[in-house]
């Protein structure tokens, strides 16, 4: 299902966006659409400056202009370095798609998933938006297992990423008052289980069968890049801020997996 449509076939030329975790994945297939549409973006890395490399390389080769910037988005210097090099290098900062999240790592720390889902996201917001003028947009990316955590169980292994990416989605919600002020809309991106991504993965290691499990109930599940198509249109889809698309399987999701 998709409600959002891009409102014109180029209608980010001449815009600068910043996506984080770029470099792979969702991130990286929403960087080259932005581009596609004729944004100018920052492809954010943590670690993998070849990676984000190679996605700036395809933005430059379909005739479009990019640059990778290594940030953790835990370190609000770098978060900072990240938004200004936007500016500095494009003139301007017009989207902010916080893509990246985590927090099933057994080796960054038992608060790592709330730090990165909830503090570095608001601090992200807040570092971007400050450099941002009137009819800015921020798209934050999660998951039905997150956005509905509050009424519907999820795994056991994912719970606490679920629970901090619904703080920070919160966190974020409470910003759109003074947002609203300046001009910038928020717009929210839940999908369900996506197929060849890390945390589908992950999980379906941890839980063998889940991912299978879940394709069937839901019928389907989204690949990458359809689920990257979604995030890229809600940069420029016309609806109010604080809109929720939620992306395959919601009806499925609540009706089938409501908590008792």
């Amino acid at each position: 299902m998709s409600a959002i449509t891009p409102l014109a076939d180029q209608p980010l030329a001449g815009k600068t966006a910043v996506v984080t975790g770029s470099s792979r994945g969702v991130g990286a297939d929403t960087a080259l659409l932005l581009a596609a549409q004729g944004a100018d973006v920052v492809v954010n890395y943590r670690q993998k400056a070849p990676r984000a490399n190679k996605v700036v390389t395809k933005i430059e080769e379909a005739g479009g202009h990019a640059v990778a910037v290594g940030a953790d988005l835990t370190d609000p210097a770098d978060v900072r370095t990240m938004m200004r090099t936007a500016v500095d290098t494009f003139g301007s900062l017009d989207v902010l798609v916080l893509n990246a999240s985590g927090g099933m790592e057994a080796d960054l720390g038992e608060d790592y998933a709330l730090r990165l889902n909830r503090d570095a996201q608001l601090d992200a917001l807040r570092a971007g938006t400050e450099l941002m003028t009137e009819g800015g947009r921020v798209v934050f990316v999660t998951s039905h297992q997150a956005h509905f955590i509050r009424d519907v169980e999820t795994m056991p292994q994912y719970e606490q990423v679920a629970l901090s990416k619904r703080a920070g989605e919160d966190a974020l919600v409470a910003e759109i008052p003074a947002l609203t002020e300046r001009g910038i809309s928020l717009v929210i991106v839940s999908g369900d289980m996506i197929e060849g991504t890390v945390t589908a993965t992950l999980l379906n290691r941890a839980q063998p069968g889940a991912l299978e499990a879940r394709r069937e109930a839901a019928g389907r599940l989204y690949s990458v890049a359809e689920f990257a198509a979604e995030v890229a249109a809600a940069a420029t889809a016309d609806v109010p801020t604080g809109h929720v698309e939620l992306v395959g399987g919601a009806g499925d999701f609540l009706a089938g997996q409501q908590k008792s």
